[in-house]
């Protein structure tokens, strides 16, 4: 059994044999320096991790975790120039260093990409990873017109917000460790359970990161606290604050989120304070136990042994306890 630290080095060493050094170089430097900007590889460990547990040879799966891993940072181009986002990961997005057009053909080209390491695939379970692939790359695109849309929406309910999240994050992950399982020659149940375990692990992920984004030290997090707020991004904290608020604490909210002619520091700082009175952080931390303990309803269901399970669940237990 591989540490999921062994796997990362892995992970690391085959991005590193990625070919990006070819011409026009204006195509393939972002590309470059997208890799460079670096990331917690979460996906494809996960790939890796799930192969290794289902006692498959981790080497078979290294080419689909760097293609799920390529085709998540081709979405990181496309999102920050849909957000029109000036950082990314601490440094200037791909769209903000060069253009937008730039960012569009190097997105594209790394989609590409993915698809060249995807089809390197052990051809026995070819066709059934790339069905997963493709699925899961349709499902995130659902996601991110879903959220685009909720950008001028003035009523989205809870589960409307879970859903995209759904779509925008959590599929992938669920689908990285289903890679993981088929290549591995998971029995159909087994591969069935961890789909729905990462699909639940991933929902309680990006509302840990929805709580990080203004409960998280600014120091750690890595970047400033409070961003969902500046940006009137309605995450559930926001859906879950106006469900519950009235009178001057609603009125407040929704003229905070209507408008961006605001002090970012004192809107982070009005905005949390009504968050802090209707309890928004408890219900959130809430929230994502029972995402987590749903999860782990079907990753007991697994027919591998615990000390199998043991290096998963360890990795999935400090993703959803993380601080950063």
């Amino acid at each position: 059994m591989y540490s999921s630290e062994q796997l990362l080095e892995r992970i690391k060493v085959a991005l590193l044999d990625v070919k990006i050094d070819g011409h026009p170089k204006e195509l393939y430097e972002p590309i470059a320096y997208t890799f460079a900007l670096g990331g917690k590889r979460i996906r494809p460990i996960m790939v890796l991790l799930a192969c290794d547990m289902f006692g498959g040879e981790v080497e078979m799966a290294v080419n689909p975790a760097v293609a799920i891993e390529i085709f998540h940072n081709f979405t990181l181009l496309h999102d920050d120039i849909m957000d029109h986002a000036p950082i990314r990961r601490g440094k200037e997005t791909v769209c903000k260093k060069w253009n937008a057009n730039v960012a569009i053909l190097s997105g594209d080209t790394m989609f590409d990409l993915a698809y060249k390491h995807l089809i390197r695939t052990n051809p026995k379970a070819l066709i059934n990873i790339l069905e997963i692939f493709t699925q899961a790359a349709i499902e995130v695109c659902e996601g991110q017109q879903y959220d685009m849309n909720y950008e001028t929406s003035k009523s989205i309910t809870i589960p409307e917000y879970i859903e995209m999240i759904r779509l925008k994050t959590a599929v992938l992950i669920a689908a990285s460790l289903k890679t993981g399982a088929v290549i591995a020659g998971a029995e159909k149940k087994d591969v069935q359970n961890i789909y729905m375990f990462g699909e639940n692990v991933g929902l309680a992920f990006q509302l840990q990161d929805d709580l990080l984004d203004i409960y998280g030290d600014q120091n750690i997090f890595g970047k400033k606290i409070g961003g969902d707020i500046i940006t009137n991004k309605k995450t559930y904290l926001y859906i879950k604050a106006l469900q519950e608020t009235k009178g001057t604490d609603l009125s407040d909210l929704i003229h905070y989120f209507s408008s961006t002619r605001f002090d970012p520091d004192e809107k982070v700082k009005a905005v949390t304070k009504i968050y802090d009175r209707l309890g928004v952080k408890e219900s959130t931390v809430a929230l994502i136990n029972e995402y987590y303990d749903k999860a782990l309803t079907y990753f007991s269901k697994l027919s591998v042994s615990n000390d199998k399970k043991f290096i998963l669940k360890k990795y999935t237990d400090q993703l959803i306890s993380r601080n950063c």
